[in-house]
């Protein structure tokens, strides 16, 4: 069994301190997550304080160290996305409204981040998670394995496709605007 390092330790009995450091360690690499994914009609920085508001909930049952809570983490936020896209489906279906967007992003996708989001968009979910877990965020396989619930087989195999994918997405899009 893994044992707890100090910040973890010091965070499970209440220190502020100790959350201050796992925060600043995860919470600009948690939010740039978020908003690479569909969280419904909510905010990414709303389920980001709702995954951090879980976490400090059940830290005690926690295990690990500080590298190791960001898997923890990422899978707490992932849980709190998918459950604000089902809230969202949930109240489209009961409203009987016309289809919902989406894509709340501005048009003509100007800057080179709003590019990097409609390509990733087109990547299958899983293969989506893993390529910005491992890409964008840095993180390695191990972690990346801990915060998406998968095996690191199933990482690497999703990273490789993915970026296959992304390869092949820019080839077209450079070929038609050479066109």
């Amino acid at each position: 069994m893994t044992t707890d390092d100090e910040v973890v330790a010091a965070a499970k009995q209440g220190d502020p301190d100790a959350w201050r450091e796992l925060y600043r360690a995860h919470a600009s690499r948690l939010l740039l997550w978020l908003r690479t994914r569909r969280t419904g009609e909510e905010s990414p920085e709303d389920i980001a304080s709702g995954t951090w508001l879980v976490a400090a909930e059940k830290i005690a049952g926690f295990h690990g160290t500080s590298e190791q809570f960001a898997g923890w983490l990422f899978g707490i936020a992932r849980n709190q996305a998918a459950n604000a896209r089902r809230r969202a489906l949930r109240r489209d279906q009961i409203s009987l409204g016309g289809p919902s967007s989406t894509d709340p992003g501005p048009e003509g996708a100007s800057t080179d981040s709003d590019w990097v989001r409609r390509l990733l968009a087109t990547l299958p979910e899983r293969e989506r998670d893993v390529v910005t877990c491992r890409a964008v965020l840095d993180m390695d396989v191990t972690t990346t394995a801990a915060a998406l619930s998968i095996s690191a087989v199933s990482v690497r195999v999703a990273h490789h496709r993915g970026l296959k994918r992304l390869r092949s997405q820019i080839a077209i899009e450079q070929s038609s605007g050479s066109a």
